[in-house]
């Protein structure tokens, strides 16, 4: 709170925001009244300003209060007080108190802004006709839950305003997903909000006029007191990380979707003492029976209730099935609270239990385990020192298990619950004893509910970067998003790439992305309302906050002191308000015109929001422009060694024994599947699915291979390489990654490397290797569509039984090629070629190997057999058209 006498130059200090009611007479007329918030990259600044007069005839107090997110940093404050103007800046907090005692000994205005979670408050009082300007900045980090980011405005103007405005400005270079406005304002204000999006961007507005903010008719008084929400997300590649760099700073976004969740072992630990008898009981009851059926049969739990005794409902962990849920919920129905607080010994005894069940072999390696507290106060019965229970918990604890603490009403000592939640690699959250708090704590419990990832690991070329921020993962949940930020180290680097590892389900995974240093920095210049400082403040944001915990659990004064420091002295330079800062506001001296402080915070760039401009420009309209076949390419031995189709499908492949190199197109339809490889001995199928392009040509409409199916029977797994995204599918469960980024994924015997927007090699029990190639046009292109390139070792494992398009040629056919002469072209040599009985015309071309270079490809002279390779191949290309991506070839 900052308290202000302008008149009488009375100057008090008030630690305590709850202190004073601000007091507004009848007389205050509030001329505006204006939010305004830039949202870059999930990192907010928003702006509050409000114009107040003191219409009456006496002196009196003007107050202006402001709720702000509990996550947030105050980084600013000006006000303005008859043309005299008041200026924040950030100092240590003794420091900020030294100077305001020496600013009050000398007759100067002058006030303090402390840390005060989630409530803003000054007051100055002044004499009649005193025109009053206030403006708060403050600054934060958007946070995935359940999908959305999520960003809370409370309006309170105090009285009806000529001019109210709220503007969100939202700029996201990978695009915006979706976003959606709402606010408890009542129902008079439900379609007052207008919302302008573009892919990039968006804007929000809120402008109510004076008589729609009046509570009736005719009432003075205004109904605008609630909280406007904006909720959005944002485009991203399937499970590619999103990497940023801008103003010197790095920002790694990671947020993988599409992935089958890991089974989950909790326990969960419920507080049942008398303090939590009646509505609290109640509500966590209808919770708990809403968490226990949202658990899968591969899940296993237990159910410990605690008072002065600790009670287990099972004393080992069982598995979530509908017979054994219905029984924990019957139990849970019957719990009559009464008695004292154990907390110690309940969660030793759920540490216990876990720790029983991995020595016995019952938790799968790749699952979850974890420990959910929910309790409403201190602890009363056995240990009670909260230090000691701290140590307890931590010294029995696994480095596999973790724990989250939901602490219900105002009577438990949350800050103990959070530290020991910290501590044990887990967050911790207080939930409202009201009439939702069943409703808060299911969607606590949905927000772990959905473990996708373990070992999570966010690491750069050590050359290349610097005061890197958390980098390493226990775990990561569905719908949340992990973030690492970092400074660039000087250097002659044009890209900076990062390298993400972390264990899934069923499979280990490897992912590159890569970024261009200067582009987003080029993007951010041609918007207005985009927030141009945002990745050097987010970095800081997050170290401080990543630094307050740590002090919170220092074990010596001496690492507490060091931690301190280095919070001080980042909170000085980016300007937050923090525990351990405080704003000095000071103003003119008296009857002098000049600022008295120096250091006053730098204004904020911002930006403007006219015109977009796409971030895709238009690749060279030639590039991948040749109408000829798509063409399939399986690899062999020495430089020709290789079977291929790309282009229009166009078979491409050498014969050793012959020594000789032989293609021919498939000449069918847009929407046929065509099996590749159809190989019962090892389960291994490979289809392709043709697309058409965008227009005739010669009375032609030119097919391409749009989509590749890789199969493997005996593993149950599936990899469908489209030009848009990969899926990999196993057994039920069904992943997706983009061609964003690059990509390494261990599947049992299975692996899979996606090069970024280059290629996909699957490779299976290292003995058969398929590279599917992307070739990308441009999007406009008028005939030309995206499509896919296949190339096949020769030494593939095969069985004897293979067969398909390629597969036919794992055993080599004999091939004689004789009587060479002049053709009707003169550039293409024709000759007769014997094989599997038959004589056919061939004519000397050559096609393309576009394994090295995508773009020109390289020359493969080979001898082109007609008719869809009619008397090559086994039958008629028709015997290779499947129902399926995943059927088999059945006998020709």
């Amino acid at each position: 709170m900052v308290l202000f006498n302008v008149n009488s130059l009375i100057h008090v200090l008030c630690f305590d925001y709850l202190c004073m009611q601000a007091i507004q007479g009848n007389d205050i007329t509030v001329k505006s009244y204006k939010v305004e918030s830039r949202i870059t990259s999930r990192f907010a600044h928003t702006t509050v300003k409000s114009s107040v007069v003191n219409s009456g005839p006496n002196a009196q107090s003007i107050g202006f209060n402001v709720q702000i997110p509990k996550r947030a940093f105050i980084n600013n404050f000006t006000m303005n007080v008859n043309g005299i103007t008041f200026v924040g800046s950030v100092k240590e907090k003794t420091v900020a108190r030294n100077l305001y005692a020496q600013a009050r000994a000398r007759g100067k205005a002058a006030g303090i802004v402390r840390y005060a979670m989630e409530t803003f408050r000054t007051e100055v009082h002044v004499p009649p006709g005193s025109k009053v300007e206030f403006e708060l900045h403050y600054q934060e980090m958007m946070q995935r839950k359940l999908g959305v980011y999520q960003h809370m405005l409370h309006l309170q103007p105090g009285r009806l305003v000529p001019l109210l405005q709220v503007d969100v400005y939202i700029f996201e270079p990978k695009g915006i997903k979706f976003v959606t406005a709402s606010n408890t304002l009542g129902e008079q204000f439900a379609d007052l909000t207008k919302i302008s999006h573009a892919k990039e961007k968006a804007h929000i507005v809120f402008k109510p006029t004076l008589q729609q903010q009046r509570k009736c008719e005719n009432c003075t008084e205004s109904a605008v007191d609630g909280v406007f929400t904006v909720k959005y997300d944002v485009e991203r590649e399937n499970n590619a990380g999103e990497l940023q760099v801008s103003d010197g700073h790095f920002i790694q976004f990671f947020a993988p979707s599409d992935l089958s969740p890991l089974s989950k072992n909790i326990v969960f630990v419920i507080d049942v003492s008398g303090s939590m008898w009646g509505l609290k009981m109640k509500q966590t009851v209808e919770a708990m029976k809403a968490i226990l059926d949202d658990l899968s049969m591969d899940d296993y739990f237990s159910i410990i209730d605690f008072n002065h005794n600790v009670r287990c409902w099972s004393e080992d962990l069982v598995q979530a099935s509908s017979l054994q849920v219905d029984e924990a919920k019957k139990y849970v129905q019957s719990i009559k609270p009464n008695g004292g607080t154990n907390i110690n010994e309940a969660l030793l005894r759920a540490v216990q239990m876990l720790v029983r069940a991995s020595n016995q072999g019952l938790i799968d390696p790749r699952s979850v385990s974890m420990i959910i507290l929910v309790s409403d106060g201190d602890p009363t019965v056995g240990e009670i020192k909260l230090s000691t229970i701290q140590k307890n918990v931590k010294r029995v604890m696994r480095e596999e298990f973790s724990l989250f603490s939901l602490g219900i009403g105002f009577d438990v000592d949350f800050d103990f619950l959070e530290r020991m939640a910290m501590d044990n690699r887990g967050v911790a959250q207080r939930i409202y004893a009201n009439h939702d708090a069943a409703e808060q704590l299911k969607t606590f419990y949905s927000q772990v509910s959905s473990p996708l990832l373990r070992s999570i690991t966010i690491n750069f070329p050590e050359n290349a970067v610097n005061n890197v921020t958390q980098n390493r993962f226990d775990k990561f949940f569905s719908g949340s998003e992990l973030i690492v930020a970092g400074k660039l180290q000087p250097s002659d680097l044009t890209t900076l790439q990062s390298f993400t590892t972390a264990a899934a389900a069923n499979m280990d995974l490897n992912i590159q992305t890569e970024a261009d240093i200067r582009e987003l920095d080029s993007v951010l210049g041609t918007h207005q309302h985009s927030f141009t400082g945002f990745a050097r403040q987010m970095w800081a944001y997050i170290t401080v906050n990543q630094l307050l915990a740590e002090r919170s659990l220092a074990p010596t004064a001496s690492k507490k002191r060091r931690i301190t420091q280095r919070i001080v002295a980042l909170a000085l330079e980016h300007q937050f308000v923090t525990p351990l800062t405080a704003m000095l506001v000071e103003g003119h001296d008296q009857g002098r015109p000049e600022r008295l402080i120096a250091d006053s915070p730098r204004d904020s760039k911002h930006g403007c929001c006219s015109g977009t401009k796409s971030k895709h420009s238009p690749k060279n309209e030639n590039e991948y422009c040749s109408t000829t076949a798509t063409y399939s390419i399986v690899n062999l031995p020495h430089p020709f060694d290789f079977i291929a189709v790309d282009s229009d499908p166009h078979f491409i492949m050498h014969l050793p024994k012959s020594n000789v190199d032989i293609c021919f197109n498939i000449d069918s339809k847009p929407g046929h599947i065509l099996n590749l490889i159809s190989d019962p001995g090892t389960g291994v199928t490979i289809n392709g699915q043709l697309v058409g392009s965008k227009k005739m040509k010669n009375n032609k409409i030119q097919t391409y291979f749009g989509t590749i199916s890789i199969y493997s029977k005996t593993d149950s797994v599936q990899v469908i390489v489209g030009t848009d995204r990969i899926d990999l599918m196993e057994g039920r469960n069904n992943h997706s990654f983009s061609w964003g980024a690059t990509v390494e994924l261990a599947l049992n015997r299975i692996r899979v490397t996606i090069v970024k927007e280059q290629h996909v090699t699957v490779t299976i029990d290292g003995k058969i290797s398929v590279t599917v190639l992307l070739h990308s046009v441009w999007k406009k292109h008028p005939v030309q569509v995206d499509f896919l390139g296949i190339y096949m070792s020769s030494d593939n494992k095969y069985s004897t039984q293979v067969h398909g398009l390629i597969g036919q040629f794992a055993q080599e056919p004999k091939v004689k090629v004789y009587g060479v002469h002049e053709g009707a072209d003169p550039k293409k040599k024709e000759a007769t070629m014997e094989v599997k009985g038959n004589k056919l015309a061939v004519t000397r071309g050559w096609q393309k190997d576009y394994r090295r270079d995508k773009k020109r490809g390289s020359d493969v002279y080979c001898w082109f057999i007609h008719n869809s390779g009619k008397g090559f191949i086994d039958g008629s290309y028709t015997n290779y058209i499947l129902p399926q991506l995943d059927s088999f070839l059945t006998a020709i």
